[in-house]
């Protein structure tokens, strides 16, 4: 069956955007956003591809409710100090791979960059790819779960901003 033929590729456009809008969201600095982007028993994992690989449970970050990512971004606003930075995603291969219990299978790649606020400094922060599961609503479409997988073995300390 060729990709134009599948029933979930009508829906291709909109899980595009879903996942821009994520990353514009933290990119604009308007992070709160994102919450809404997820489903309530939505789950947000970051994990390293070293684990992945080898199907390790441990994630250095693993939100399992759109609230509890909401208290994590809270957290970061008024508890945590850090050096101002922001991030700039750049996103491509998005790609709806199936449908498993009646979420969408996408993944897609990703580079984030971070740029210092005090001495404007850059450098790449984190690229990896992203494996989510997409329920399609009649409001629309939302998280059901995003994996963040990094390649690298080494994630920074910094990791206070969601990717």
């Amino acid at each position: 069956m060729s990709a134009h033929n599948m029933p979930y590729e009508n829906h291709h456009r909109a899980v595009e955007n879903l996942i821009f809008e994520w990353a514009r969201a933290i990119d604009e600095n308007r992070v709160e956003a994102i919450c809404e982007l997820l489903s309530p028993q939505g789950r947000y994992t970051v994990t390293s591809r070293f684990n992945s690989d080898r199907q390790l449970p441990l994630a250095v970050i693993d939100c399992h409710s759109a609230a509890q990512l909401r208290d994590r971004i809270k957290s970061m606003r008024i508890a945590n100090i850090y050096e101002p930075h922001h991030y700039r995603h750049m996103v491509s291969g998005v790609q709806i791979t199936g449908e498993e219990d009646g979420a969408l299978l996408v993944r897609s790649n990703y580079l984030v960059v971070r740029t210092m606020d005090l001495d404007g400094n850059m450098k790449i922060y984190s690229t990896g790819q992203c494996l989510d599961r997409v329920e399609v609503t009649p409001q629309g479409v939302l998280f059901r779960s995003r994996k963040f997988i990094y390649d690298s073995r080494v994630i920074e300390t910094l990791l206070v901003i969601p990717l």
